[in-house]
C-alpha cells in the first residue's frame, strides 16, 4: 500500500503540475513581457538617472592578500579616486588567494593590477600606484606631457 500510495502521489502531482501550468503559462506569457520591458524600463532609469557610463569609472583592483604592496595600492586608489573622481566610480578589490580564478577573466600577470572597465577601452596598471602622476595619465584622466 506504501508503493502504491507513493506512486498516486508522485502521479498526482505530476498530473497536477502540468495542469497548473499550461493556463499559467498562457496568461504570464502576456504578462511576463510586460513585466519584463517594465523591469527593463526602471533599470534604464536607474542607469541614466547616475552619472553617464563616459564619466562612470569602474575599477577592478587584483591583490593577492594583505601584502604591503597591496596595502599601498589600495589606499593610493582611493586617495585618487576621491580627488579626481569624486564620486564617479566603484572600486572592487579582488583578493587573488580567496578567487584566483577571476585572474583568468582579465588577463592578470602581475599584481598587484588596476583593470580600468568602464569606461571603454579596458586599461591595465601593474604596481602599487604610488607615481600618481601615471597613474592618472594611465586612467585617462591627465593628458600625457
Amino acid at each position: 500500500m506504501d508503493q502504491k500510495t507513493s506512486t498516486g502521489m508522485k502521479k498526482i502531482s505530476a498530473e497536477k503540475s502540468p495542469a497548473k501550468k499550461s493556463p499559467a503559462k498562457k496568461s504570464p506569457a502576456k504578462k511576463s513581457p510586460a513585466k519584463k520591458s517594465a523591469a527593463k524600463k526602471s533599470a534604464a532609469k536607474k542607469a541614466t538617472a547616475g552619472p553617464s557610463a563616459s564619466d562612470f569609472y569602474r575599477l577592478r583592483l587584483y591583490i593577492a592578500g594583505q601584502t604591503p604592496n597591496s596595502i599601498v595600492a589600495i589606499a593610493n586608489l582611493r586617495k585618487i579616486c576621491e580627488e579626481k573622481l569624486k564620486g564617479k566610480y566603484r572600486i572592487e578589490v579582488v583578493d587573488l588567494l580567496e578567487k584566483p580564478q577571476l585572474a583568468k577573466g582579465d588577463q592578470i600577470i602581475a599584481i598587484p593590477t588596476l583593470v580600468r572597465r568602464l569606461p571603454p577601452p579596458v586599461k591595465r596598471i601593474i604596481g602599487n600606484l604610488s607615481k600618481t602622476e601615471s597613474v592618472l595619465v594611465g586612467l585617462d584622466l591627465q593628458p600625457s606631457c
